[in-house]
């Protein structure tokens, strides 16, 4: 007798118990083989994974340098916007990771990556994941110019 294989029939279709494996905020470089470890599932047949590097521009002007800070509750903000990712998307495992300090153009800002039984809801799981990391993790970004100027940006 064959077996029903559609979708949601396996218990690996569904979310993990516990899919928040790595959420920090760091003043070391970031590691992409760690988050991709982090994320490792077996069940997972979809992995999505975000590095956002510090680039030479912004606005028309050639960046030097940048450093990131961070209010004191951006770690429990981090693990909220995860929380609701886990929440809407069927995730096997998740991690984030933010840099704070100063960087250098190329260096590692940010590294995200979710986990799901599917690509799509990975790709999509892991653009929610990012985008509301930007805009509601309390994490600023002080820009420094070849000309000389600088600028504070504000992650939310």
């Amino acid at each position: 007798m064959a077996e029903n294989h559609a979708h949601g029939d396996h218990p690996g279709e569904r979310a993990a118990d516990d899919p928040i494996k790595l959420l920090a905020i760091r003043d070391t470089p970031l590691s992409v083989d760690e988050v991709f470890r982090a994320v490792g599932d077996d069940a997972a047949g979809g992995t999505t994974l975000f590095v956002g590097t510090v680039r030479n521009h912004d606005g028309g002007a050639d960046v030097d340098m940048l450093g990131y800070s961070c209010h004191p509750s951006a770690e429990a903000e981090l693990r909220r916007v995860a929380e609701k990712v886990v929440a809407d998307y069927p995730v096997r495992a998740l991690a984030a990771v933010h840099r704070v300090g100063d960087l250098r153009v190329g260096d590692l800002a940010v590294v995200v990556a979710v986990s799901c039984p599917h690509r799509g809801e990975a790709f999509e799981a892991c653009r929610k994941l990012i985008d509301d990391l930007k805009h509601e993790v309390p994490i600023w970004k002080h820009q420094k110019f070849s000309d000389g100027t600088e600028e504070w940006v504000g992650a939310c």
